[in-house]
């Protein structure tokens, strides 16, 4: 069976990466590491992408949680309270590292066996996957491989998903297609190819490998608050969301195991 490895960075302090740039990394450290972002960040972690992770109807997968080595004890202990129940999940402590030559040097350290295919994808700690991506993944890559046979990467692209806001009110969401984005977009990367899924920005991938797109159902939700890197930039786009009806409620809940309900319980508190 392919590896299958995931890269998640918990308010990481990397050197670059962020589309909103800091003068020092201090400066940095202390925006990510600001009680109120915290607080929403762990609610978001806990309620939106863990659930799916624990649902995965393909359990054979790892994500590498990285953190930074001046996140405070009392963060990093209720992170690893939070996932001691799943050993796909495991904490890297690290300092600041260059953003695409460290976060690929993590991925590579991952291989079980650089000689043998793997597949990676970038999970966001704020996100959700559909819970049933890994044995998607795994189908496309061996629907694929005629291509992966030719080329040292091919990507996979699920560009089908949510864009979601999170409230002590409950879910307000509306559908999104988007190519290319972080969210559900994975990559087989071949054996003896030292290069990662985080040598690439997301929407440019397609200049240096195949693309393989899939539309079909929903495979990702973006969460839309506050702390978005994203959003942090004057010309951010604003995206208008709507609360779920039961409908959506329902699809929610099967596609990615959220629970309103836990949602609303978890933002009122903060």
């Amino acid at each position: 069976m392919i590896q299958a490895i995931g890269l998640c960075r918990f308010s990481y302090p990397a050197l670059g990466g962020f589309q909103v740039e800091h003068e020092k990394i201090e400066d940095r450290i202390a925006y990510l590491y600001a009680e109120k972002r915290l607080q929403e960040r762990f609610a978001l972690f806990e309620h939106v992408a863990l659930p799916c992770l624990r649902a995965q109807t393909d359990p054979n997968f790892e994500i590498i949680i990285v953190v930074g080595d001046s996140l405070p004890d009392m963060h990093l202990t209720r992170l690893m309270d939070l996932i001691e129940d799943m050993p796909q999940l495991r904490v890297q402590v690290h300092p600041p590292l260059p953003h695409r030559q460290g976060m690929r040097d993590i991925l590579n350290d991952a291989r079980h066996d650089r000689s043998k295919p793997c597949l990676q994808f970038r999970f966001d700690d704020d996100d959700a996957i559909g819970v049933d991506f890994i044995t998607r993944l795994r189908e496309a890559a061996t629907d694929a491989k005629p291509l992966t046979a030719k080329h040292k990467m091919v990507a996979f692209d699920f560009h089908h998903g949510w864009t979601a806001e999170f409230t002590g009110q409950g879910i307000s969401a509306t559908q999104t297609y988007r190519p290319m984005f972080t969210a559900a977009l994975a990559v087989q990367v071949a054996g003896g190819n030292g290069q990662s899924i985080m040598n690439f920005g997301h929407e440019k991938m397609g200049r240096f490998m195949p693309v393989v797109s899939y539309g079909d159902t929903p495979m990702w939700i973006r969460s839309h608050n506050d702390f978005n890197d994203s959003r942090q930039k004057a010309n951010a786009k604003p995206v208008r969301v709507k609360p779920l009806n039961d409908a959506q409620r329902a699809l929610f809940k099967d596609r990615f195991a959220i629970d309103e309900d836990a949602i609303k319980t978890a933002f009122s508190a903060l």
